[in-house]
């Protein structure tokens, strides 16, 4: 995988869970578990951490993870997009004279997704794929147990927009934030919001957990203790 650059995106600040990047679950810091999956895929020279935080490049340099730059102030605040945050690692490597063309983007916050996962996600971007992203099943489906709140009021959102029972809603998937995998001629010429053809992987409930808040830290914490999850 020579033409593929995965980057694993970690900011140093983090309202809900303070440091939580770098936070060590079950022992290890989170940031190696994304780590250890794009390792399975590529040599170190093909994982970029992007980061603007010291501290976090420190911990990657103690798993002998080297880190070429640390991102730009511009890069590094709560609207940080990750389309720009794209652009620049692929500018820095471009400079270097190092062209992909794919990109997996790993975020941290997603531990236990598989190794199969990925593989399976790189797969699909194929046939003029711009974006493969990894999803999972809602537990219900939005367009069907959603409101709309007016004033003190609440109506039901799907009968009252489009007229549809709600055993006719299409069907739906919720992204996950596990796995994005990109056509890198594709992300330097559009915006991934514009994107017209994507495709989308499956993932089970557990491999789709996200560490955002407190309660997914102590979720993913449970799993592990009680071996729901294993490595």
């Amino acid at each position: 995988m020579n033409d593929t650059l995965f980057i694993i995106t970690a900011r140093g600040g983090s309202k809900g869970i303070p440091g939580k990047n770098i936070k060590p679950l079950n022992g290890k810091p989170l940031l190696y578990y994304s780590i250890d999956i794009a390792r399975h895929f590529v040599k170190d020279e093909n994982i970029c951490l992007s980061t603007d935080s010291h501290e976090i490049i420190k911990v990657a340099n103690e798993y002998n993870l080297n880190v070429p730059f640390i991102r730009p102030l511009e890069l590094s605040g709560d609207q940080a997009g990750t389309y720009e945050v794209l652009l620049h690692a692929l500018n820095y490597y471009e400079s270097k004279g190092i062209r992909f063309s794919k990109i997996v983007l790993l975020q941290p916050t997603s531990p236990f997704r598989k190794t199969k996962d990925v593989e399976e996600c790189i797969a699909l971007l194929q046939n003029n794929v711009e974006m493969v992203v990894s999803v999972k099943k809602p537990k219900s489906n939005p367009l069907a147990v959603l409101f709309k709140v007016e004033k003190d009021k609440i109506s039901k959102l799907l009968d009252n927009e489009s007229g549809l029972r709600r055993q006719d809603a299409v069907a739906v998937v919720e992204l996950n934030g596990a796995v994005y995998v990109y056509d890198v001629n594709a992300l330097k010429n559009t915006n991934p919001s514009d994107f017209k053809n994507l495709a989308y992987y499956v993932m089970d409930e557990i491999s789709s957990v996200d560490i955002d808040e407190p309660f997914d830290w102590q979720l993913a914490e449970f799993m592990l203790e009680k071996k729901i999850v294993q490595f």
